[in-house]
């Protein structure tokens, strides 16, 4: 489907207190009148290697999209290594 889309970058605090992304998503905003409800499978991208992810871990610097159209679109995102993190629901009122 095509549409507008709401695009999620949900943050929180890490081991050490660094502000660090949480997980992405992104769901089509329903055009039909009513009340919707929409589960989000977030994902995080992640380091290719093992010393990169040592490295962000310890630094508190991970990797992050910078262009929420990455998120929205999956353009390049089929040669990012992700994770899967989770999943957020969203609720709809469409008048």
């Amino acid at each position: 489907p095509a549409g507008p889309q709401i695009v999620l970058s949900v943050y929180g605090p890490d081991f050490f207190g660094h502000d660090v992304v949480r997980g992405y998503g992104a769901v089509h905003v329903p055009f039909v009148p009513g009340r919707h409800k929409r589960t989000i499978a977030m994902f995080v991208p992640e380091s290719s290697s093992r010393l990169q992810q040592f490295t962000s871990w310890f630094t508190g610097r991970r990797p992050e999209f910078t262009d929420p159209r990455v998120v929205a679109q999956g353009e390049g995102r089929e040669v990012t290594r992700v994770r899967s993190q989770g999943f957020v629901t969203v609720s709809f009122n469409v008048m």
